[in-house]
């Protein structure tokens, strides 16, 4: 039985995800812990009820480990959650942007403000996690360090901030995935679904085309499809994939149908409501 409203997230009080678990369930105890694997491990083994798991950035492109990770947890995507990046240039109180030479953070952070940090001329440090450099930074008390952060992280661990929303690209989002033991699929029909969903193609000639065009000729949109590595083979070759809909509407069923005859290794990892951060985005665009 998991423990009950813990909601666990990778990273240090004041990371991002610790925001988005604010956010998306502001009841539920956040809990922090030191790596993805942990966080996973967390969920299935019962210590909490839920994870809140990044897995891509509008602007920094993936996060690569939860794609290698999340399929094998035995764990179910049960949710989305949409959380616009706003980071910070935090230094111990005293500091100035001249005192800075150097800027620490997670490498998805420093690839969110390149522009701006390359600008003020620092040398870049990659560490685990944003909050982790904050709170870093916070006890070396060094004027010459500083760290790129959440606003949360800067009130946690006693920093000021020196420059605000620093990100390169205002609309930088980063998208999360809520993990759950329990496989509890969204009711189809009320609102937009999401489906979530890993294969591998057989080995023959022109099969990832053959097996995707049965989302095109059943009118199914597929928002996400992503190729990795599995075990360090060259030739073998596992895709993620999203598309909209529920595997129980007619169009969305038969696709699924065709495109598992031509693979030969098919996982559903989630039927969930479609956040409406995506309607939004889409009126935007």
């Amino acid at each position: 039985m998991p423990h009950r409203n813990k909601i666990v997230f990778q990273g240090e009080p004041g990371a991002n995800s610790h925001i988005a678990s604010n956010q998306a369930y502001p009841r539920f105890e956040p809990v922090p812990c030191p790596t993805f694997e942990d966080a996973l491990n967390a969920v299935a083994s019962g210590k909490a009820e839920l994870g809140m798991i990044p897995i891509e950035n509008s602007v920094a492109g993936r996060v690569a480990d939860i794609h290698h990770l999340m399929p094998i947890s035995g764990l179910h995507i049960v949710a989305e959650w949409f959380l616009p990046i706003r980071n910070q240039l935090i230094a111990p109180k005293g500091a100035t942007l001249k005192d800075l030479k150097t800027v620490e953070s997670h490498v998805m952070a420093l690839g969110q403000c390149r522009k701006f940090l390359r600008k003020l001329g620092v040398k870049q440090i990659v560490v685990a996690d944003t909050a982790g450099a904050a709170r870093a930074v916070g006890e070396r008390g060094d004027k010459t360090c500083g760290a790129i952060a959440s606003r949360l992280a800067a009130e946690i661990y006693g920093l000021n901030i020196l420059a605000e929303d620093v990100e390169d690209e205002k609309h930088s989002t980063t998208r999360f995935i809520v993990l759950s033991r329990d496989k509890t699929w969204a009711a189809r029909g009320k609102k937009p679904v999401i489906t979530t969903f890993v294969f591998q193609v057989r080995n023959i000639p022109a099969a990832l085309y053959k097996a995707m065009g049965g989302f095109a000729t059943n009118g199914v949109n597929m928002t996400k499809l992503e190729s990795y590595m599995i075990e360090g083979n060259f030739f073998a070759t596992q895709f993620y994939a999203d598309v909209e809909g529920h595997p129980d509407d007619p169009h969305l069923k038969l696709a699924l149908e065709e495109l598992a005859f031509f693979s030969s290794h098919l996982t559903i990892l989630g039927v969930y409501p479609a956040h409406e951060f995506r309607a939004t985005f889409g009126e935007k665009k």
